[in-house]
């Protein structure tokens, strides 16, 4: 894999790199699940605990989108009950400075609405 430079004095309104990183982590719930991931939750039941407005559905759904997309690695363990475990990929745990630099950000500047 190739790095590219990011070039702040020539910058375009498009780039086709930032757009398909957004798609990957801008899916409902996405980067929320990666940020599970980042803080330890490895297996289903840890996930859906630190998420817990998220359908199981929905869950299994994003974990699968993140797999494709090489964020997040799923192996089986053939113990007795079986063991299914997910992890960052080194490609996932990159994104791990952004994940907390965006949760810095909406700590400072989003108000979440009042609980009635």
């Amino acid at each position: 894999m190739s790095h590219r430079e990011l070039d702040i004095e020539h910058l375009r309104p498009y780039c086709p790199y930032y757009a398909a990183a957004m798609d990957m982590i801008g899916r409902r719930w996405a980067a929320t699940v990666l940020r599970a991931l980042l803080g330890g939750a490895t297996r289903f039941s840890d996930i859906a605990a630190a998420v817990p407005d998220m359908t199981h559905k929905l869950l299994s759904q994003r974990l699968k989108d993140l797999e494709a997309d090489g964020l997040v690695e799923r192996s089986v363990e053939p113990d007795t009950p079986v063991r299914i475990e997910y992890r960052l990929t080194e490609k996932g745990a990159a994104l791990g400075r952004v994940l907390l630099d965006l949760n810095r950000w909406a700590l400072e500047w989003v108000e979440l609405p009042a609980e009635s």
